[in-house]
């Protein structure tokens, strides 16, 4: 776990990190989860969403619901749903208060249980869903990099741009149109070379300011990487690159 040593600094940045994801012109205290109360609607909401964060609740009545209430207007582009319902809690194996994460990109779902329901608080379950809300695009932070690497996709695609060049946005758009293509296969990572914390990341693929641009793919279990700067960022670039590394071609 070189890269993930190598570019993680410190824990303690988590609640900052994490607070930064707090809109400033977001939805007021009445914003609330979706209230899902049978399996069909259950079902429909969380497959609907890149990430979604479900409070699972036998009872609305005790701390933890409040806490996970607000939790919504902390992360705009993460989904949240509460049921109470014995269908829907039956239908995902729930036996006990569960707030469970699921999110697509990986097909992965994370749960926090009785026992750590229990003692959590908004610091806790902030850092929890920071961490693990990784999207078919994840912008790399120190908090998104502890849950990408605790991923079991051991494949990592890094687009190393900086947010301030005028192909930035067309350039993110034909990338996350190729991420669902690696569904489980590979992460599909954004880093803006414009953070000065990112530099770390760059330096690590050997790459230099001028060659950015570049694409940089990574797998975790035995550090092998590769790098490709790019003057155009397309689908199928971005595809027979992976395809590529994943050939074992490059």
């Amino acid at each position: 776990r070189l890269f993930l040593l190598f570019l993680v600094t410190c824990w303690l940045s988590l609640d900052i990190a994490a607070e930064a994801q707090e809109s400033s012109d977001g939805p007021g205290d009445s914003q609330e989860p979706v209230r899902l109360t049978d399996v069909p609607a259950a079902v429909e909401f969380i497959t609907a969403a890149e990430v979604a964060v479900m409070g699972f609740f036998q009872d609305l009545e005790i701390p933890v619901v409040s806490i996970f209430r607000s939790m919504v207007q902390k992360f705009q582009d993460v989904s949240f749903g509460i049921s109470t319902a014995p269908e829907v809690l039956a239908h995902y194996n729930i036996t006990e208060n569960t707030i469970s994460l699921f999110r697509q990109v990986d097909n992965e779902r994370l749960n926090v249980e009785s026992e750590d329901i229990e003692r959590i608080d908004e610091t806790k379950l902030t850092r929890f869903i920071a961490i693990h809300s990784l999207h078919w695009v994840t912008e790399y932070n120190q908090v998104t990099a502890i849950g990408l690497f605790d991923s079991m996709v051991q494949i990592h695609l890094l687009l190393i741009m900086n947010k301030a060049s005028s192909q930035y946005e067309e350039s993110v758009h034909k990338y996350q149109k190729a991420a669902p293509l690696f569904q489980g296969k590979i992460l599909f990572v954004l880093v803006d070379s414009g953070v000065k914390e990112n530099e770390k990341a760059v330096s690590f693929f050997k790459l230099k300011e001028s060659q950015l641009p570049a694409l940089a793919i990574y797998r975790t279990v035995d550090e092998e990487w590769d790098t490709l700067p790019v003057e155009e960022v397309s689908v199928e670039l971005v595809q027979n690159f992976c395809d590529g590394f994943l050939a074992g071609k490059l």
